[in-house]
């Protein structure tokens, strides 16, 4: 059996070495920092989690599925927060019963080594960063001297991955890698629990829409609240504009007032919590040789907007076993068929993801929009199965994400030609009450 090398135990790469070794393999993984169990996350960089059906489906493939949820929280809906306005409840699924999954990143990556540490033929290296990599001879270097060699190695180190660099400068203009990011970032608060209980509603996501920027907030079991703001980086309202703690505090007292009591710490969290990125990597092959891959974000990050990230890489590693299964274990051919079956799913749902951004941030908040909503959700119960949203393929099925937006196109363009054919016939209708 192949002795196998994963770069990252970060969610994917644990993830990753689980399903390998239960599959047989010898798998060493290393990870550049130190094991966060011992050491915590670091400050302001968790981004809590929504985890939905194709996250779940990974984990229940192992037997985690009970273990993970047990520490998460069900959102069933959005709670849009308006300036100037009462809050409302928007559904996510047309039953109301539905929810993605609040889970913070740390605690899930700590579950998730701990089912790799305790996996036969899995070893973790802490405080091994990546420094070389020769796919042909298949050995690493690390930042500490040290080498190693596996048959296969898999980079599923991030959005910022080193395997995916060392492959650039290995294979030059046979991989192409393009990195593009919005001109928006990221910052987390926290909003404490208050006399031991939730601050608000823990049965939902709450968005404040602001137009050009938003926040959000996410529960958590200690029952505070992971709350992220995402701004423009520069100009009016901006993390480059909002330096002082004074500023930073009229900012929110005009733009997010019901914040400002819920948010003791504010000065403080904004002033320590840094700016964090938020961009899409797209980058090819993904492969090469019949021995290195790359894996989650290392091959396609996202940004954040559909709450996809952590769920369309786990299910890079269901895609990955599955055509290890199909080709009897042979990597040279089970690698070229996982990037096959996965590239334009990881395209789709980037696109996804940046156009729910937009919606997320303008549309929310907008009585049109409520109102087209609704209309969908009517649909989906005049029409089951033959109408369903976006929002339900995408979170709570494991349909691929092209499938979802060759679906949802054929749906808006046949209720586009209902539509027209609606105003036609009422148009008829008055022209001949007209002649008469």
């Amino acid at each position: 059996m192949k002795h196998v090398a994963i770069v990252g135990a970060g969610l994917t790469g644990s993830l990753l070495a689980c399903y390998l070794g239960r599959r047989g393999y010898t798998v060493d993984l290393y990870e550049r920092r130190s094991d966060p169990r011992v050491t915590g996350a670091e400050r302001g960089r968790s981004i809590n989690l929504a985890l939905s059906e194709r996250g779940i489906d990974a984990l229940r493939r192992i037997g985690l599925e009970e273990q993970v949820l047990a520490d998460a929280l069900p959102m069933r809906g959005r709670m849009v927060h308006p300036l100037g306005g009462e809050a409302n409840f928007q559904a996510y699924s047309l039953s109301g019963d539905r929810a993605i999954n609040s889970i913070g990143r740390g605690a899930l990556n700590d579950a998730l080594l701990d089912a790799a540490a305790g996996t036969a033929g899995v070893t973790i290296h802490f405080d091994h960063p990546l420094t070389e990599l020769d796919p042909a001879l298949g050995t690493l270097g690390f930042a500490d001297g040290s080498q190693a060699k596996a048959d296969i190695i898999l980079g599923a180190d991030g959005a910022g991955s080193a395997t995916r660099g060392l492959l650039m400068a290995y294979a030059g203009e046979g991989f192409a890698e393009s990195v593009s990011f919005l001109d928006y970032g990221y910052k987390e608060l926290t909003i404490p629990a208050r006399d031991g209980e939730f601050a608000l509603d823990p049965g939902a996501l709450h968005i404040w829409p602001r137009g050009t920027s938003m926040m959000i907030a996410l529960p958590n079991p200690d029952r505070s609240f992971t709350g992220t703001l995402f701004w423009p980086n520069a100009g009016t309202g901006s993390f480059a504009s909002l330096g002082s703690p004074a500023a930073v505090e009229r900012h929110f007292r005009t733009n997010y007032p019901d914040l400002m009591e819920l948010i003791p710490n504010l000065a403080d969290d904004y002033r320590h919590n840094p700016v964090g990125l938020l961009g899409t990597v797209k980058c090819g092959p993904w492969q090469m040789l019949g021995r290195v891959a790359l894996i989650g974000d290392a091959a396609h990050a996202i940004v954040p907007f559909y709450g996809q990230g952590a769920n369309a890489a786990f299910e890079d590693v269901v895609e990955l076993d599955r055509c290890l299964d199909a080709t009897g274990d042979d990597w040279p051919s089970a690698l070229p068929l996982y990037e096959r079956g996965r590239r334009e799913n990881s395209e789709a749902i980037a696109e996804m993801a940046l156009a729910n951004f937009v919606e997320m941030r303008d549309k929310v908040a907008d009585p049109f929009f409520k109102a087209g909503k609704n209309v969908e959700h009517t649909l989906e119960r005049w029409l089951p199965g033959k109408y369903v949203s976006r929002y339900e393929l995408v979170s709570f099925s494991t349909t691929p994400y092209a499938e979802v937006r060759r679906r949802v196109k054929r749906q808006h363009q046949v209720l586009g030609a209902a539509a027209l054919g609606v105003a036609a016939f009422a148009a008829a209708a008055l022209l001949r009450r007209v002649v008469r």
